[in-house]
């Protein structure tokens, strides 16, 4: 890596890596093939087990920085999460980054977990973590999951980095501006589908994103971000039980501000504005049109191979 490719840059993005039941091992291999091939990290969502894959990583790999992103708070104490992030931030000598996060109201409603408020519970939870791990030799760097502007704030205060999911670039200048200057990483989740076919493209990250398109949080951000008419038809569109309506209000700008979607100089062109915009770490979230994670993988390594 360190070449051009035409007038891309090689700076590399991160991806994001899952483990599925069933292709557990071949997904830690996956992490040493993400290593091997010069990306600058490797960050687990909340779907499977993020921790363990974590734990999987730091032995798997030697010299790439990874994490979660995010583990939501409420599936473990704050203490019992704090032993775990001190030993892998000692396993993987200092390359583990422990992305928390509240995350969305329908999972909290499935664990049946009863809850406060965001903000005031990610302060105490944090807080508790900070003065178990006193003594069991530190945390790790603690990433905030954050989308709108309070959260955004909070992450600038007691947290070492702030990580979105689905983020609009046109709106990163506003949050950027809320947090300090200096050493403080910012990272943003970016579903991603290379393919000729922009509009096959398009309309697999239009699939990815109507689940988060259904959750208020999500639209009332976008509706910040600029998106209030497509945000507006949406609501009108599930309230008549249309799906295809919801869809159809997906407009390509919106789509394009938050994804990356067709050929491999477009993607990477894409990531090259997401670094431009001040997200030091893009997490490229790979889907394929015409196959599952192995595949998607693979063509993003097409994409990035010398």
């Amino acid at each position: 890596m360190g070449e051009t490719l035409g007038a891309m840059t090689t700076k590399m993005p991160a991806l994001s890596l899952a483990a599925v039941p069933g292709r557990r091992q071949s997904t830690a291999a996956l992490a040493r093939e993400i290593e091997e091939r010069g990306f600058s990290g490797i960050y687990c969502p909340s779907f499977g087990d993020a921790l363990g894959l974590c734990l999987s990583i730091a032995h798997e790999t030697s010299t790439i920085t990874f994490g979660t992103s995010i583990q939501p708070i409420y599936l473990q104490h704050p203490v019992a999460l704090a032993t775990t992030a001190s030993y892998l931030h000692e396993m993987a000598e200092g390359r583990f980054r422990l992305g928390l996060g509240v995350t969305h109201g329908p999972v909290i409603e499935r664990l049946g977990v009863s809850t406060g408020k965001p903000l005031t519970d990610m302060r105490e939870y944090v807080g508790t973590m900070r003065a178990a791990a006193d003594k069991m030799g530190g945390l790790p760097p603690v990433i905030l999951a954050t989308l709108r502007d309070k959260m955004v704030g909070l992450s600038g205060e007691i947290a070492e980095g702030a990580v979105w999911a689905n983020a609009s670039r046109s709106r990163m200048d506003h949050s950027l501006s809320l947090l300090p200057e200096g050493d403080f990483s910012i990272g943003n989740m970016i579903p991603t589908v290379i393919d000729d076919d922009i509009e096959a493209a398009r309309a697999r990250n239009r699939k990815t994103l109507s689940g988060y398109v259904a959750l208020p949080n999500y639209r009332n951000y976008w509706k910040e971000a600029g998106y209030e008419a497509e945000m507006t038809a949406a609501e009108a569109a599930m309230d008549a039980g249309d799906r295809d309506g919801v869809a159809a209000a997906m407009s390509d700008a919106w789509l394009d501000d938050c994804t990356l979607s067709g050929s491999v100089e477009r993607v990477r062109d894409g990531v090259e504005a997401w670094f431009d915009a001040g997200v030091d770490t893009p997490i490229l979230v790979p889907s394929s049109t015409s196959g599952g994670q192995q595949k998607a993988f693979a063509e993003l390594f097409a994409a990035y191979a010398d």
